[in-house]
């Protein structure tokens, strides 16, 4: 069942934890972020994202994002980066950038990349988003929340509509204002990958 709501623009601190209780207790999300409505859970809870795929009829070889507060929540991806890569992140982060990084020592849970050497990583700029990746202690799962094949959502309403059955949570907000999906772009080679 689908709890919360879709009203007030500030963090309710009660839904926040609400939400971030659903997550610890494996839950699937939906929540808003910089240009869509996501779906998220625990990257390290594997029946928590094998749920997430499933609602989402998702194939586990595509990958997904995590999302992050800050830096230092994804601090062991970011320990053998060159000078130069580091400072193409800080550039771009917090905000609508999503980078594909390396992972040499296999901290990301290989479900989450989906059989790829590298995982997608963002630091958001949404208030909301990162209240709650803190709340969380952690980087989240974040992928569009819509079925696979399908528009992305754009409003709590649409949301329900493709998925409320299977959802955990509906934490309320707003969108960030930007009108697509975060820019994505391979640290390795700085190749843009999606606009």
């Amino acid at each position: 069942m689908v709890k919360g709501g879709t009203r007030g623009r500030g963090v309710d601190r009660w839904r926040l934890k609400q939400a971030t209780r659903a997550l610890q207790a494996g839950g699937v999300i939906a929540y808003p972020t910089e240009a869509v409505w996501g779906l998220g859970c625990d990257p390290w809870n594997e029946a928590a994202f094998r749920r997430l795929l499933a609602l989402k009829r998702r194939p586990p070889e595509k990958g997904v994002i995590l999302i992050a507060a800050d830096r230092s929540q994804i601090a062991p991806l970011l320990n053998e980066l060159t000078p130069a890569q580091a400072q193409h992140l800080a550039a771009s982060w917090p905000g609508p950038v999503t980078w594909l990084l390396p992972d040499p020592q296999d901290w990301v849970p290989a479900w989450i990349k989906g059989g790829h050497p590298t995982v997608a990583v963002r630091v958001s700029d949404h208030p909301l988003v990162a209240e709650l990746c803190r709340a969380f202690g952690g980087p989240l799962v974040s992928t569009s929340a819509n079925r696979a094949g399908h528009p992305p959502g754009r409003t709590p309403r649409e949301v329900r509509l493709a998925l409320g059955p299977g959802l955990d949570y509906l934490l309320p907000g707003a969108l960030g204002g930007r009108e697509r999906p975060s820019e994505i772009r391979d640290l390795r080679t700085l190749d843009t990958l999606r606009h």
